[in-house]
């Protein structure tokens, strides 16, 4: 059974913008991952720890056949592949990958809930989200993005927009 899983990304070593497009490219080559819709970047100010770079974030919508707990096996692989070194919570990486949602189910696990247990308290990833939602309230919050966002601080926010990633370019075909 094909499920809509919604993943967020960041990154703020390195070149982010090329982090971002690799780590698309790789989760869509992945086999039981299919990358349908890819947000704007975003860049955003460091939350947590913030002794450190600015962040370049997105989200995209995948549609799957693995089940949550192997779409993080494989989202961990990809971060692995591009360099990603867990130091500081919160610290600087080349890439972060979070599961998100997964079609309308919640999951409790000790190393994976979804819906993502801070999405609803972060602008990065709720604006990023919104650019791929497809509208509705977003299952097992009952509320829609634009609603959550609402509800956080005004001065809290800190999103701009960045730019886009090409298809092309993030799925490595050469636009033929």
């Amino acid at each position: 059974m094909t499920v809509r899983s919604y993943l967020a990304l960041g990154s703020n070593l390195g070149d982010r913008a090329d982090n971002l497009r690799q780590a698309v490219q790789k989760l869509n080559e992945r086999k039981g991952i299919r990358v349908v819709r890819i947000s704007s970047v975003y860049e955003t100010d460091p939350v947590g720890y913030v002794e450190q770079d600015a962040f370049l974030n997105m989200a995209i919508a995948v549609e799957t056949d693995l089940s949550p707990e192997k779409l993080l096996e494989e989202a961990l692989a990809v971060e692995q592949e591009l360099g990603r070194v867990r130091t500081v919570r919160w610290g600087p990486r080349t890439i972060d990958i979070d599961v998100l949602l997964y079609g309308g189910q919640a999951v409790r696990q000790e190393h994976l809930v979804i819906p993502h247990p801070e999405m609803a308290d972060r602008a990065f990833v709720l604006i990023p989200l919104r650019d791929v939602w497809e509208g509705g309230p977003l299952p097992v919050f009952g509320r829609t993005v634009d609603d959550l966002l609402r509800l956080l601080p005004q001065d809290d926010k800190g999103v701009r927009k960045w730019g886009t990633i090409d298809w092309a370019i993030a799925y490595g075909h050469s636009g033929s």
